[in-house]
């Protein structure tokens, strides 16, 4: 795989020598165990998968280097790089200016750029409609177009299955940017609705098979389906797709509700359910894949705590915490120094989308058994300092564990 040229302050020694060594030893990527680093005093096991994907790099590189080799002009991004505050505050001190929020408000309005700037389109991509008002502006985007590979790959596996006249069915949170576009990017081909997840795909199901009265699909999914949307017609043959930073698990079991409950309502047989339900299994993304079942083969070690380290509007982040708090007290940080003393950690929790101090949150006992993740946004640099401030804090040392 390609290596990128990224910013040496997101890498870590350690970390990078860790990876390189379970590659050499696991290149068919068959053991989820994670890495045990024995610091003594506490021991970090270390999932066998974790940070920078291949479409975060690959933005990022694009990025910086567009930085480098433009000096003096304005370079504006369409919204956050990536969803990694850090990384998003470097791009801004390089005087990189963000032109929407992470929910698509307007913070620099189009009429204010010219043809001689720069825009780059962030990694989880941009709507048909504002790429057309970037042309329309003379704006040159093909070179600064950091959209992820595997993103990509979604959009066109939907155009692929609408020319076979299948409708698209998007799981995805709705005003996620990846969503807002993988959603543009499909309704311009087919009949397209989103489902949030399982609950909106079994609400779905009672339109598909008739159960709920249609009039009343348009009030319920608000927002969610493409102009001309017919629920009568629509959704007779379709394929489901997804955001890609969501869990593979649940977009797998929304794909097969849908299916099953497709078979029933026409009586079908496996070898013709291709009539109606489209196979569009090879549209997950390999990176979230792997993350989320690292993540799974980690939780089978004994531990008393799990720590995951990403941006707080990361999306595959928040669903590696949502894994990790079925078995376990698990603590969201974006930064080493959330972990305030011993004793206490200020930490996000994704459900009330607050941070809150926790007390006591590192068990009396020794060795104390600490699980450690990070969402694909985040540099291995801010693991590597999570580690060095839990061996600080408790007396440990990192000396020897590479």
């Amino acid at each position: 795989m390609k290596q990128f040229e990224v910013p040496v302050k997101y890498r870590s020694p350690i970390i990078t020598a860790i990876k390189n060594k379970r590659k050499q030893e696991d290149r068919l990527k068959k053991d989820f165990s994670p890495t045990l680093l024995d610091l003594g005093p506490v021991q970090i096991y270390l999932a066998r998968h974790f940070g920078f994907c291949y479409g975060v790099e690959n933005a990022i590189e694009i990025a910086f280097r567009t930085v480098e080799e433009n000096p003096g002009k304005r370079i504006f991004l369409l919204s956050e790089m990536i969803h990694n505050p850090q990384v998003n505050a470097d791009l801004q001190a390089h005087g990189v200016q963000f032109m929407q929020d992470t929910y698509g408000k307007q913070l620099i309005p189009f009429d204010k750029i010219t043809p001689e700037d720069i825009v780059l389109i962030p990694a989880f991509g941009t709507t048909l409609p504002i790429e057309a008002v970037l042309r329309e502006k003379g704006i040159q985007t093909e070179k600064y177009n950091t959209t992820c590979p595997f993103v990509e790959k979604v959009w066109n596996r939907s155009e692929q299955i609408a020319l076979k006249g299948y409708s698209i069915v998007i799981h995805g949170k709705p005003m996620h940017e990846e969503t807002r576009a993988t959603f543009s990017h499909a309704a311009s081909n087919a009949p397209a609705v989103i489902v949030n997840d399982m609950n909106d795909a079994v609400l779905l199901g009672k339109y598909i098979t008739g159960v709920l009265a249609p009039e009343n699909f348009y009030e319920d999914f608000k927002g969610k389906y493409s102009p001309g949307f017919d629920i009568t017609r629509d959704l007779q043959r379709f394929g489901v797709v997804n955001q890609t930073t969501q869990l593979a698990s649940d977009t797998q079991a929304i794909a097969e509700y849908l299916k099953v409950l497709v078979m029933k309502h026409y009586n079908l047989a496996t070898a013709t359910i291709g009539e109606r339900f489209a196979d569009t299994r090879d549209t997950l993304c390999y990176a979230t894949s792997d993350n989320q079942t690292a993540v799974t083969g980690m939780l089978e070690t004994p531990a008393d705590l799990a720590i995951v380290v990403g941006g707080y509007n990361s999306s595959n982040t928040t669903h590696l915490v949502e894994l990790c708090e079925e078995k376990l007290p698990t603590y969201f940080i974006n930064q080493a120094d959330k972990i305030i003393s011993a004793s206490e950690i200020l930490h996000f929790d994704f459900h009330t989308k607050q941070e809150l101090v926790s007390a006591s949150f590192l068990p009396s006992k020794a060795p104390i058994k600490i699980l450690i993740t990070s969402g694909a946004s985040c540099p291995d640099a801010l693991v590597e300092d999570v580690i060095n401030r839990l061996a600080e804090l408790t007396g440990g040392s990192l000396e020897g564990v590479t």
